[in-house]
């Protein structure tokens, strides 16, 4: 069985695995649990190799957030990519939270450049982004923005979207094109 099939052998049992739960199964449900915390781990432990002592605190910040959002949870969409945006924004918040700590026990220099760029600068450049993506197609944009923004690997971004790989890939590969044309002013 190539990877590919493991994938989708994993998506189906945890999601076989969590309608039943969702429909009042304890035992299904501490099953899920079980199965997710081991992915939920691997897919922390890829991310943050040199922070390994935060993995098992976000993975059940994770398992909470997932029970505590099962409600929203739409069964036409794939689990795993729903789990995989909840486990994203659960990184992204240690990721901020650490760099904020951080931040307060840096000395402040004397030489610090205050005036060198404007606040607006990220708010300008978030704006710029967004126009230049609504320009896009709504496949390539969604392709675009989950493999180059978000971070997600191409099989996860095949799995949210309903693409074929390939079809991501070719999507962010015109996204790109298109994106270059139309900051470098050709047609």
């Amino acid at each position: 069985m190539d990877w590919k099939e493991r994938a989708g052998a994993t998506e189906e049992r945890l999601r076989r695995q969590f309608l039943l739960a969702l429909a009042g199964d304890a035992v299904a449900y501490q099953q899920f649990l079980a199965a997710l915390s081991t992915h939920l781990r691997a897919f922390f432990r890829k991310r943050l190799s040199q922070l390994p002592d935060d993995v098992e605190d976000l993975v059940q910040e994770s398992l909470l957030a997932v029970h505590n959002n099962r409600h929203t949870y739409k069964p036409a969409q794939p689990l795993t990519a729903w789990v995989h945006t909840i486990a994203r924004y659960k990184l992204i918040d240690l990721l901020r939270s650490r760099s904020r700590r951080e931040l307060l026990h840096d000395p402040l220099e004397d030489d610090l450049q205050v005036f060198a760029s404007a606040d607006t600068d990220a708010a300008d450049a978030r704006r710029d982004l967004a126009t230049l993506l609504e320009s896009l197609p709504e496949r390539q944009r969604r392709a675009l923005v989950m493999t180059k923004l978000e971070g997600a690997s191409v099989a996860e971004t095949a799995l949210a979207t309903g693409m074929s790989e390939a079809s991501v890939k070719v999507g962010v590969h015109r996204s790109l094109k298109a994106l270059s044309a139309k900051l470098s002013g050709r047609p």
